[in-house]
């Protein structure tokens, strides 16, 4: 079995300040049976324990078919102690849903985030209207979130009124709030809907998505770093401006 591993390495911002930048590790699945990822997994981790032990990843799953069962191949590296922030290279429909079942955010890859242009279709006949459901729920964190805690909002916005340390990610079917310092993963938007957004009083994020389309670190732009910040989509790509 090959497991790929590359690590994608982020620029070095330039600032008076110093900034702890967090790469993020890309594991790259080849095979169906989880006990097979599992060792391939460890013996990479078991080379380089201090690069790789309890390291945020992205699983990218372009080999693998629905016929994977998921959930015992997403414990089968979660048992390694590295902690998957998302999913890429996922083009089965089948599998994308079972992804989105787990709570993982499936992130958009370069030319893969366009949809390509399809043949003109007839046009249909009009039908009747349909009021749109949106999600209503909302879950409300009052306490810290520490470092390697995992909080998921289903079919729900997420609020988080403390401070949010790196290592721990904040995943949302909805729309994410941070009143306090961001310095964690958030991904909002978990299950595909690209109408949500990210509000934060005091972004140093790790990672920021919505919808798959993500940031690393140091793509976020430097005036609005470590400043009160509004993120969404506008026109298929992450935009950044000020919060007032």
């Amino acid at each position: 079995m090959k497991t790929g591993l590359s690590r994608d390495r982020c620029r070095k911002r330039q600032s008076n300040s110093k900034v702890a930048v967090s790469p993020l590790s890309v594991v790259h699945l080849h095979h169906h049976d989880p006990a097979v990822i599992r060792k391939a997994l460890q013996d990479k981790i078991d080379q380089a324990p201090d690069f790789l032990k309890n390291a945020p990843v992205v699983l990218n799953v372009s080999t693998l078919s629905a016929d994977v069962n998921w959930k015992l191949l997403q414990q089968a590296v979660l048992a390694t102690g590295l902690r998957i922030v998302g999913v890429s290279g996922c083009k089965d429909e089948a599998l994308k849903r079972m992804i989105a079942r787990a709570g993982l955010p499936v992130l958009a890859e370069g030319k893969e985030a366009r949809p390509q242009a399809a043949a003109p279709q007839p046009i249909p006949e009009p039908l009747p209207a349909v009021t749109e459901t949106v999600a209503t729920k909302t879950r409300i964190v009052n306490t810290p979130v520490r470092s390697g805690q995992q909080i998921y909002a289903r079919d729900a916005d997420l609020i988080i009124t403390s401070s949010v340390s790196a290592g721990a990610e904040l995943v949302a079917d909805g729309n994410i709030h941070i009143y306090g310092m961001m310095r964690g993963r958030a991904l909002a938007g978990a299950s595909g809907d690209r109408n949500c957004q990210i509000f934060c009083t005091n972004l140093a994020a790790e990672l920021v998505s919505i919808a798959g389309e993500y940031w690393i670190m140091d793509q976020i732009p430097q005036e609005f770093f470590g400043k009160a910040a509004r993120l969404c989509l506008q026109d298929g790509a992450l935009t950044i401006q000020t919060l007032n």
